[in-house]
């Protein structure tokens, strides 16, 4: 919700000071700026308010959709769009790629066993 944001920060308003205007904690205000949580149609009237702004002028709709198609079984998600982004630190890609070569070499040297076993050497 980056108009939210960038209008709050413009007005020189804290987090805390806009979670007391939808009444809620500042944790989960912090996740309705962000997107990870709805913000209603009630609290988008109330922070428009107080940003002095109309809703228009704030309100963005979330990124993660779900579209519904009476045709997907529950393993067919070609109807679902979600749009979802996680940051990983490096260091975890990289030791889950390591451990992940050397599961695709014990494939191969198995492989090989079976091959050897089955032709009776």
């Amino acid at each position: 919700m980056e108009k939210l944001r960038t209008l709050r920060k413009q007005r020189g308003y804290t987090q805390e000071y806009m979670s007391k205007i939808i009444s809620t904690d500042v944790s989960n205000y912090c996740r309705k700026e962000s997107g990870e949580v709805k913000i209603f149609d009630d609290e988008w009237e109330k922070l428009a308010k107080a940003l002095d702004v109309s809703v228009e002028d704030i309100k963005e709709e979330r990124n993660a959709q779900i579209q519904h198609n009476e045709n997907s079984t529950l393993h067919d998600n070609s109807s679902i769009n979600y749009n979802q982004f996680c940051n990983v630190p490096n260091y975890l890609l990289e030791s889950q790629q390591e451990y992940i070569n050397l599961l695709k070499k014990e494939i191969e040297a198995l492989k090989a066993e079976i091959e050897r076993l089955q032709s009776g050497q």
